[in-house]
């Protein structure tokens, strides 16, 4: 199955050969991997990629390459992910982004993350979609508040350790009911 998501900007797509170097950038960079555990190494990162290419070739969604409409340029992940059982959430699958730096304070997260939605609800029917973060990272939890979820709680992140500065999360939701009354969608 192939499944492209485009907003007025963006394509959400399938990953290709050519996103690898960026995409290895980007996991070795300070400012985007902040609020994450540890930073990818090439061999960590490119491991990744074929991961998410296997989600998607399997499910037919996943976390999706964005490329810019306007140049073909490569500029991060948006889309959905499951986790294992061991996060206590797992009940729903995550909404997601990561961006180069350069692509930041653009409204790219955003618009994304909206397009996303509107396919996990009207498309694939789910009826609840979650995303949490490191509770340092305001400007991940103002895209969740921007794309019309909700924060339930905090919660310390089962692999990371509890003593890490990292270790406390956010998380937010938005059930399909709700969704379908907002006016964006």
């Amino acid at each position: 199955m192939h499944i492209t998501i485009q907003t007025p900007r963006l394509i959400l797509r399938q990953w290709q050969e050519s996103d690898t170097a960026s995409f290895i950038q980007m996991c070795a960079d300070d400012d985007v991997m902040r609020y994450f555990y540890k930073k990818l190494n090439a061999e960590e990162a490119t491991a990744f990629i074929q991961r998410l290419k296997d989600d998607i070739a399997k499910r037919g969604w996943g976390l999706f390459a964005v490329e810019l409409k306007s140049t073909g340029e490569f500029i991060g992940f948006i889309g959905l992910h499951l986790h294992p059982p061991e996060f206590e959430m797992a009940d729903a699958p995550e909404i997601g982004w990561r961006l180069l730096p350069q692509y930041w304070h653009q409204g790219y997260a955003t618009e994304g993350a909206k397009a996303v939605l509107k396919y996990a609800f009207r498309k694939l029917r789910l009826e609840k979609v979650i995303s949490f973060t490191a509770t340092q990272n305001s400007a991940s939890e103002r895209v969740m508040q921007r794309i019309g979820m909700e924060k339930i709680r905090e919660f310390h992140h089962p692999l990371i350790p509890a003593d890490h500065p990292l270790s406390q999360h956010v998380l937010y939701e938005i059930q399909r009911s709700d969704y379908l009354h907002i006016p964006f969608c």
